[in-house]
């Protein structure tokens, strides 16, 4: 058993090689934490529901050959097996991995682990080394503790929403990335690798838990920190920052940018590039506090400025000056940036039915342990098989498995549809 297991993990690389991960998460706040493992390294072993699998197998278009985008994006270097956990053979198969596994991950709905013979005191009671990870709408206490958790209910809840938008009066307005959701798969895979040290240096696993609320939350320093010191709930602002000015977008003529010329010394570079020394003796504008107080003739004063020229010399311009600037690029130029493709950010997987895919690439870089993205996402039950044989289940065992619908094997479809 141990020499299958190790022809399967030694391709790992990255600093969390040799990491056994077991991940009972869906859609995007989990997905996220367990993709950060597994391109860092960490064997991630994907368990998906029967019959549907994971929510994102069924996003809307786009597809890439037929599978969802969405799926194939949040999935990839981790291995795939379907089980059915309401069946015994289900959770039989789900004991034996967890009895092998550093890591448990997952974001059921409030107490639907418990209620599986899976939660946190059951498990800690027979795996004490286990790290056990649960990601919540609202966390595991507190009044809205049961309640179900979405990225647009905690952008809202947090506040996010009431200081979004391109005006103090303007309606809610979400932020475009699912933003509690991300935030919350990586506060996670923080938490882990912490209890992971914790445990290396006294062999005790922990609870770990965060929620999409927290996530948000901790995405409102700023904003946050105006309404605990002055008493005030901030407003929308478009790009514009709450504490230092200039620091948003402006329209070229053929184009927008950004610049941040918000500390003394970009301001007055910032002014040079714009021909607009004069600017600086002007007393709405003389100080930061002074700009932000007159923000609104701030704005337009510069606005009329920058739409003279395009958006390419005012970068150059900008640029030579040392003042920080950038285009606002949509997806395609974003991730067509050379900076983008320098640092690995788009890469090319091989998926084992669809050949090569694009995907994001690692945000982390490592000296001496780099992580990469080695495998496509699986397909539906892509490596029961596989992984049950490293977990010690024999031929006869699997077959029993499959016959009483607690695991579904990719290699078993195929066979069906071919009969």
């Amino acid at each position: 058993m141990q020499s299958d297991r190790s022809q399967s993990t030694s391709r790992r690389v990255g600093p969390l090689a040799g990491l056994k991960v077991i991940d009972l998460t869906h859609v995007m706040a989990g997905p996220t934490c367990t993709l950060m493992l597994a391109d860092m390294g960490a064997d991630v072993i994907k368990i998906e529901k029967w019959p549907n699998g994971d929510d994102t197998r069924h996003s809307v278009p786009p597809r890439i050959g037929d599978e969802a985008a969405s799926f194939l994006m949040m999935n990839r270097n981790k291995r795939g097996i379907v089980l059915d956990l309401k069946t015994d053979g289900g959770k039989a198969v789900l004991r034996r991995l967890i009895a092998d596994a550093d890591v448990l991950v997952e974001n059921f709905a409030p107490g639907a682990m418990e209620r599986l013979g899976f939660g946190y005191e059951e498990l800690h009671g027979k795996f004490p080394a286990l790290i056990y990870c649960s990601l919540s709408g609202f966390g595991r206490t507190g009044p809205y503790k049961h309640r179900r958790g979405f990225d647009l209910v905690a952008q809202a809840m947090s506040g996010i929403m009431s200081f979004t938008g391109e005006r103090p009066d303007g309606p809610p307005v979400k932020c475009g990335p699912p933003l509690s959701d991300i935030t919350a798969g990586l506060l996670a895979s923080m938490g882990i690798l912490a209890a992971y040290t914790h445990r290396l240096k006294t062999g005790e696993g922990q609870w770990v838990e965060t929620s999409l609320y927290e996530a948000a939350l901790v995405q409102t320093y700023w904003q946050s920190t105006i309404a605990l010191a002055a008493g005030t709930a901030p407003r929308a602002m478009g790009s514009a920052h709450p504490l230092n000015a200039p620091y948003q977008a402006f329209e070229a003529s053929d184009g927008w940018l950004v610049v941040g010329g918000a500390n003394k010394k970009h301001w007055l570079l910032m002014l040079e590039a714009l021909g607009a020394s004069e600017l600086a003796s002007d007393p709405r504008f003389v100080n930061g506090a002074d700009r932000m107080a007159n923000l609104k003739e701030l704005e337009a004063v510069l606005s009329e400025r920058f739409r003279t020229q395009t958006r390419a010399h005012w970068l150059a311009a900008l640029d030579e000056k040392g003042v920080p600037c950038g285009p606002v690029h949509d997806m395609l130029e974003a991730l067509s940036d050379p900076q983008t493709l320098a640092r690995e950010m788009v890469v090319e997987v091989e998926h084992s039915t669809l050949g090569p895919v694009k995907t994001i690439g690692l945000p982390v870089k490592f000296s001496e342990t780099p992580g990469k993205v080695l495998s496509g996402a699986p397909i539906y039950g892509e490596h029961t098989r596989e992984v049950l044989a490293e977990h010690g289940f024999d031929e006869k065992q699997i077959e029993a498995l499959e016959q009483e619908g607690a695991i579904v094997s990719a290699s078993r479809e195929r066979r069906e549809r071919v009969a």
